[in-house]
């Protein structure tokens, strides 16, 4: 099944969450002067617009990323994320948003790389074309948990793995976390983030079992929910599993958590930072 387009989710308090962790991630891993991988096994189409036909029919970015965009009382830690959002639009117009190889492609620097996978023929189109001119992403039509695996250790011993799948098939939460298992018996000190949708809550609760189980090492849950939780809405909420994340990514998430949810939330949004698994 290959129906999954993000470009009507693109900007959503989903990607808000995602996304600024994932800037956070790449902004420590660019301190130091040797290069890294960057791996994104469902990479979508790069770059989104929000005002083509799909963002438009949700509107979902309006309310994520667009009530954040302009405020000028942000917290320090989620203004790497914002600046790069406003780097790609006008100071007077917000119509386009980063997917997580563009956000890559923001921080890339000579010595390192992107390796880029997706499957659906429409996106992977989009996302050759976005990486034309850049030098060190390889793109590959090919399946992301796969890819992973074999590329995996990088010969420069560093690494950020971003899962994303669209769990569109159920299996899809118990794959994405064997992946990260496997993936970290041939590379244990690699940086894994694993995104999720809570639509069902005994899915989360499947997916934590499965490492709580496994020999992975250092793994912070970080979840944000605009509602209560229930099966009749659909995605009521987003969550990552991030193994060995930086060492000031938690304490910068309480910073940016409470702001998230106070700019986009409502009497009923929660949010969770848990050190799940400790080093």
């Amino acid at each position: 099944m290959l129906s999954y387009r993000h470009a009507f989710h693109a900007g959503n308090f989903a990607d808000v969450l995602k996304h600024s962790v994932l800037t956070l991630v790449l902004e420590y891993m660019t301190r130091k002067e040797k290069g890294f991988y960057y791996i994104d096994s469902h990479s979508g189409a790069g770059m989104y617009s929000l005002e083509d036909e799909y963002a438009q029919k949700t509107g979902e970015y309006k309310d994520g990323i667009a009530k954040l965009i302009d405020l000028q009382n942000i917290p320090d830690e989620l203004s790497p994320y914002i600046e790069l959002i406003k780097s790609l639009n006008s100071e007077k117009e917000l119509n386009i948003y980063p997917g997580s190889p563009a956000i890559a492609k923001y921080f890339d620097r000579r010595q390192d790389s992107a390796h880029l996978f997706e499957l659906h023929p429409t996106d992977i189109q989009h996302l050759s074309e976005f990486c034309h001119r850049w030098n060190k992403s390889h793109v590959s039509q090919s399946d992301g948990y796969q890819g992973v695996l074999g590329l995996l250790p990088p010969p420069n011993r560093r690494g950020v793995v971003l899962i994303d799948p669209p769990y569109e098939l159920k299996e899809d939460y118990k794959k994405a976390v064997n992946t990260i298992i496997k993936a970290y018996k041939k590379f244990a000190t690699g940086t894994y983030i694993l995104w999720y949708p809570v639509v069902k809550r005994e899915l989360v609760e499947k997916m934590q079992k499965q490492f709580i189980d496994s020999d992975v090492k250092n793994l912070l849950q970080v979840e944000y929910c605009q509602e209560a939780d229930t099966e009749e809405y659909g995605m009521t909420g987003t969550g990552l599993f991030i193994v060995n994340p930086p060492w000031q990514l938690q304490s910068q998430l309480h910073k940016n958590l409470p702001y998230i949810k106070e700019q986009l939330g409502n009497n009923q949004s929660h949010y969770l930072i848990s050190q799940l698994i400790d080093e």
